[in-house]
Parts: C-alpha cells; structure tokens; sequence
C-alpha cells in the first residue's frame, strides 16, 4: 500500500517535470539552434567532402540516362540546402546530360533544394526569427514578401541579386505561401539556368555562338540583378519612411499646431490652450459679468 502511494507520487511530480522539459526542446529558440546546427553540419559535410566535385565528375559512374539526371537532381536539391553554389551545379549538369535533360534536372533539383530550405526555416526558425523583426526596412521587406508572396519571389529568382539560401530562409521567416514560394521559383529560375546549362554543354567549343551568348546572357543578368536588387532596398526604405511619416503625420500635426499647449495635470486636454485677449474681452462683454472699467 505505501509502496503504490509513493510510486504515484513521484508519477504526479515527474509529470510535470517531463511537461517542461519538451516544452523546452520545443520552444522557438531550441528549434532554431537545432536548425543552426543542421545547416552548420551540412556546410561542414560540403567543404570536407566536396560532393559538387563528384557530381561533375559524373557521379556514380555505373548509372547513366535518366536515372542518373534523377539522382543528380535529388543531391543537387541537398548540395543547395548545404549553400553550394548553383552556378557550379547548373555547369555540371549541362556538361554531363546536355541542355534538354540537364535543364529539367537543374529546375528540379532547384525546387527541391528550395523546398527543403523552405520547410526548415518555416518549422524551426520563424517563431523565434519573426519577432526580432526590427527597423522600417526589414519591417517593408517583411510586408512585401508576405503580401506579394510570387511576384516578389519571382522577380528576386529572375535577377539573381540575392544569393540563392537567403532568398529562401527570408521568405521562410515571412508569411509567403509554400505554393507560391515553389512556384515562382520553378519559373523565375529558368532564364538564368538555361544560361548557364547551355555554357556547361557547350564548354568545349567556347568559340560557338550558343557559349558566347550564353555567357554574355549570365554577365548581363548578374549586373542588372545587383542594379535592380540595390535600387529596391532604397525604394523599401523610402516606401517604410514615407508611411512611418504618414502615420506620424497627424500626431505630429495636432502638437505642433498653433495655440496647441500639452494640459497641466488633472487638467482636460485643451483646456489650457491660448485665446487671444480681445476674444476674451468680447466673451466676457456678452456675459452678465461684464469687465470693470478703469
């Protein structure tokens, strides 16, 4: 009998004790030091094993078609998660299957890494990443991609001026779609991976026109991406100082009117405001108090 009454006991308080400790692992900032981890190891994977060399190598040797473009996309979507480069995998892809079969796994293989990027950013970072949301520009950027979740992503995808991993953990943190994240970046990646597939293919004869306007297309979009990506970090942050200014607008009006004093204490607002003297005087003639003469 008492060995039941202390087992239940100690049941009763390891309860609680078991309660907080997952609400502990499963608070915002426990899951975005596990999506740090995640994303460190995955770093550290790529510069000690270098897999984008491999692919170019045509890794694995012994596969070939379709199952290996299949293959190939499925560790390209991984290589991106572990922030490498796209241009290099893009390369390699048209460099082994040519530019038909090399597209498709490319776009693929970009969906996909986007996705993972995606899901982990929305799942262990943006409870904890979205409240430290400070200042009118990153607040503007935020409205943005949250309000026009494809348009915005699918300019950011067409001129390349934000770096591929960041575009993806931003409109993570935000409040875009998962549907219209993926597919404003399977279309707006095209032009630019076309690019450099095309330069892959064609890599050794880089004297044909297909090479020389594919690299010149690829040196064309990454300028007008940085122009493009500059110029609307200015337009977000005139566009947030010109609404924090309209807010403020009418607040500022009302202190800053003529007349306008702020109340004593215990006093009603606008009790205290100035009139002039000979309002005053007229007031108090047409009152049955009239002014004493002199």
């Amino acid at each position: 009998m008492f060995d039941q009454a202390t087992r239940a006991t100690a049941a009763r308080t390891e309860t609680p004790r078991t309660v907080r400790c997952a609400r502990a692992l499963m608070s915002p900032w426990s899951r975005l030091a596990l999506l740090a981890v995640v994303l460190a190891s995955a770093a550290t994977a790529v510069l000690l094993y270098e897999p984008q060399k491999m692919l170019a190598d045509g890794w694995p040797p012994q596969l070939g078609g379709v199952t290996a473009a299949v293959l190939f996309g499925v560790a390209y979507g991984l290589c991106t998660v572990a922030f490498v480069p796209r241009p290099i995998l893009n390369l390699a892809a048209g460099a082994l299957f040519g530019t038909a079969l090399g597209l498709t796994t490319s776009i693929g293989g970009t969906v996909l890494g986007a996705g993972i990027s995606f899901g982990l950013g929305r799942l262990l970072g943006q409870d904890a990443l979205r409240p430290m949301l400070r200042g009118r520009v990153l607040l503007a950027a935020d409205g943005v991609l949250s309000r026009h979740g494809f348009r915005s992503m699918l300019a950011i995808r067409l001129f390349p001026g934000v770096p591929f991993a960041a575009a993806n953990y931003c409109a993570a943190v935000s409040r875009m779609r998962y549907l219209s994240f993926l597919s404003a970046t399977g279309l707006g990646s095209i032009p630019n991976t076309l690019a450099y597939v095309i330069a892959g293919s064609e890599a050794s004869s880089p004297r044909s026109p297909a090479f020389l306007i594919s690299t010149g297309f690829i040196v064309v979009s990454s300028v007008a991406g940085v122009v493009v990506a500059w110029r609307k970090r200015h337009s977000i942050g005139r566009s947030a100082g010109q609404r924090s200014a309209a807010a403020d607008g009418p607040r500022t009006a009302a202190r800053t009117r003529p007349g306008a004093q702020d109340p004593a204490p215990g006093e009603a607002p606008g009790a205290g405001a100035a009139c002039p003297a000979g309002k005053v005087h007229s007031l108090v003639k047409a009152s049955a108090f009239p002014l004493p003469n002199k």
